[in-house]
């Protein structure tokens, strides 16, 4: 499980909401076998982790790796049987004056 606040993109780009929304939500993964990380600096706690997408891959034993990309090249793998991936959003959102802007995207 990961919980994280999520930019509600999909009323920005509706038009649903004049403001900037976010809400807290949770992002789950079943059947996983392995977790690893690139670049992420546990001991530091007020890193922010702005997630950015999810690559997948087969791998030759048939798993499947999900890599959670970051800005900053910061990465979470995931290895698991097979993909099972669930998104829920938490509570009421809320009003934001920030919308995010990354290189990458």
């Amino acid at each position: 499980l990961i919980q994280m606040n999520r930019f509600m993109w999909e009323d920005v780009e509706r038009g649903i909401y004049r403001k900037n929304k976010r809400v807290r939500t949770v992002l789950k993964f079943e059947n996983v076998l392995k977790v690893s990380s690139k670049n992420i600096n546990y001991n530091n706690k007020n890193q922010f982790l702005d997630f950015l997408a999810i690559e997948s891959h087969e791998m030759t034993d048939k798993t499947q790796e999900m890599n959670l990309v970051f800005s900053d090249d910061l990465i979470l793998k995931v290895s698991a049987e097979v993909i099972e991936v669930t998104l829920d959003d938490q509570g009421v959102p809320w009003d934001t004056e920030v919308k995010p802007k990354h290189k990458n995207l």
